[in-house]
């Protein structure tokens, strides 16, 4: 049996941060896995901080060939959709995701992260984010409406047992901007035709706009994924992370090449108002798998 790392499915966290890292040139890519396994296995639950790490498909490969599907590779290319929209490949190598009760506790598990890898990486992305009115992203909007129970989340977002990478998952990790003026400028029946959702209740619309965010995401369609979206940024400067798991890869790619109008040429409404930043695609391997490069003592 294959554990999941756990932070995965830690609902009600508060305090979030997102830690994408390069490889330094010249140094190992087995000494990263092990260095970021004997950062999590003792720190896992220490100061009520939740650790999950994920790694470039490439580079979990390269060093575990049988310790994935075939399906995974990085976010390596620009996804170009309709009139020459794009979504922005921003892969690096490793990824640290903390979640905790507290930012203070994040904030210090973040720097002593940081520092722990220091010899043999360069901090390439660092975000910070947080829940915004209990369920909703900073467009007013519930997000997460489809998301899974936490009793149907693992069959979603988890490699089954018996497959390569069985209890790892597959992560998309996306910073989206939000072009605030232009989307407070729009009357809420307007956001709600965006959205393809009601804004108070979250009630799908019907019939909702072909070009609505519900439409051209429609996991009925394209497959269920399991989301741990949060808000992040400042007054002035905000927007969503949105953190994707699952157990096939294909489904999150299908969703942004709708989104992006690859398919049809038909745009995601919601994209004239938020802009894709970053992206990236990570393993995030069992704790079993991950715990093979541990040498820290229990």
């Amino acid at each position: 049996m294959n554990t999941p790392q756990g932070g995965i499915f830690a609902l009600g966290t508060a305090s979030h941060a997102y830690l994408e890292f390069d490889l330094q040139p010249g140094k190992d890519g087995e000494a990263l896995l092990t260095a970021m396994a004997n950062l999590r296995e003792p720190r896992t639950t220490i100061g009520g901080v939740n650790l999950v790490c994920g790694f470039r498909p490439e580079l979990w490969r390269e060093r575990v060939p049988d310790g994935l599907p075939a399906e995974p590779a990085g976010f390596n290319h620009d996804v170009i959709g309709a009139n020459g929209y794009v979504m922005p490949a921003t892969q690096h190598d490793a990824v640290l995701w903390l979640s905790g009760s507290a930012y203070d506790v994040v904030f210090d598990e973040a720097r002593e992260a940081i520092n722990a890898l220091a010899a043999l990486t360069a901090i390439a992305d660092e975000t910070s984010s947080w829940p915004y009115r209990r369920d909703r992203d900073l467009t007013g909007f519930v997000d997460g409406s489809e998301n899974p129970s936490l009793l149907e989340a693992p069959d979603v977002a988890l490699i089954p047992q018996g497959r390569p990478g069985a209890g790892g998952t597959i992560l998309l990790l996306q910073k989206w901007g939000h072009d605030v003026k232009a989307w407070e400028s729009l009357p809420v029946a307007s956001q709600e035709q965006v959205i393809g959702r009601t804004k108070p209740e979250s009630i799908e619309l019907d019939p909702k706009p072909r070009d609505s965010h519900v439409a051209r995401t429609d996991q009925d369609v394209f497959g269920h994924i399991f989301r741990r979206n949060m808000p992040y940024g400042t007054v002035t400067d905000h927007g969503t992370m949105f953190v994707g798991f699952s157990a096939e890869q294909r489904r999150l790619t299908a969703m942004l090449d709708s989104m992006a109008g690859v398919t049809d040429g038909l745009r995601d409404a919601l994209t004239r108002y938020t802009r894709p930043v970053t992206g990236a695609f990570y393993f995030v391997p069992s704790t079993e798998a991950i715990g093979r490069f541990t040498t820290a003592p229990a």
